[in-house]
């Protein structure tokens, strides 16, 4: 029997090449969920990334489906209580893009601490403004980790080369991890009061949706910094906005959008306020390491193996089409 995956969503051409030699591909960019419905019935797999909904719509109509497959971390754009019910086995690539993630927050706290962006736009511009961009060193101040998990854990190690001190918020995480990272745990209030830059590293859950809405920025030091590399439900937008046109905090550097994608934001008015097009998997390493974990997980799957990276555990297991 020869199974069927559906990719709607770029992946790297290694992952796609790997299913091929397994399954029988169909490549279809770009789909919303009215799209995938008429077809998804033909498949076995479905294979996305962030962009594509998978909706319980989309997966009541697979009557197919043994697995959906992420090609990346976050799984809040597929509906996995649905898929669970439906005996559909959800998995992702959590590691795959860990140190791009971490390294792409690195980057933007350095674009914020030294007003890169500003400083480059101004100068091609045809002015030469030096007194205009004093900056900060990261040495001795204050990085707050929300969320101290692959990527957070990731940042922190880099972080600590910085010579900054480190806290985190993260309930999940054990003391003994974070003694190891040198990182003291403290509550969010905590958190968001003594640090100096703040990054959020959390998934996106009913309760981490906007998780730092206006309360939470009031608590916040005027001369913080916030960067999100992780969702961008996690904060109010508005509320972040506001609270960086008032001067009530410093700066932010945003790589992820409540919409995306996007090309209008209340985030993009503010000077200080940097933004990137959800770049933090986009390197070619993470790409690769991204699509072969999620083809391998498929293929397991088909074969009636444990996937590596299941995130549910469906009601009605599955039985091997693979010998």
């Amino acid at each position: 029997m020869i199974m069927k995956v559906l990719i709607t969503d770029s992946i790297a051409e290694e992952g796609i090449e790997l299913l091929r030699k397994h399954a029988e591909i169909d490549v279809k960019l770009g789909l919303k969920p009215e799209e995938i419905i008429p077809i998804i019935g033909d498949y076995e797999a479905l294979v996305v990334r962030s962009q594509t909904k998978v909706t319980n719509e989309v997966i009541e109509a697979g009557k197919k489906l043994q697995v959906i497959a992420r090609a990346g971390v976050g799984v809040d754009n597929i509906d996995v209580e649905v898929a669970t019910l439906n005996g559909v086995i959800v998995v992702n690539a959590p590691t795959g893009n860990t140190i791009s993630a971490a390294e792409h927050t690195i980057a933007l706290m350095l674009a914020l601490a030294r007003h890169i962006p500003q400083a480059n736009a101004t100068l091609k511009s045809g002015v030469w403004k030096r007194s205009a961009f004093i900056g900060t060193e990261l040495r001795g101040k204050t990085l707050g980790i929300i969320g101290l998990g692959n990527v957070g854990s990731e940042v922190a190690r880099r972080a600590r080369g910085l010579e900054m001190k480190l806290i985190a918020h993260d309930p999940f995480i054990s003391s003994d991890h974070a003694r190891n990272l040198q990182v003291e745990l403290v509550s969010l209030d905590e958190l968001l009061r003594q640090s100096d830059f703040i990054t959020l590293h959390t998934p996106l859950t009913a309760q981490t949706k906007r998780l730092i809405g206006a309360k939470k920025l009031a608590l916040i030091k005027p001369q913080a910094c916030i960067i999100n590399t992780a969702r961008g439900e996690l904060i109010d937008e508005e509320a972040l906005a506001k609270a960086v046109k008032e001067k009530r905090v410093a700066g932010a550097a945003i790589d992820v959008f409540a919409t995306e994608p996007t090309t209008e934001s209340v985030l993009f008015a503010e000077d200080n306020i940097i933004v990137t097009p959800h770049l933090g998997a986009s390197t070619t390493e993470a790409q690769v390491t991204a699509a072969v974990d999620t083809a391998k997980q498929v293929i397991d799957v088909f074969r009636g193996k444990p996937a590596r990276y299941a995130v549910n555990a469906p009601l009605s297991p599955l039985k091997p089409c693979l010998s």
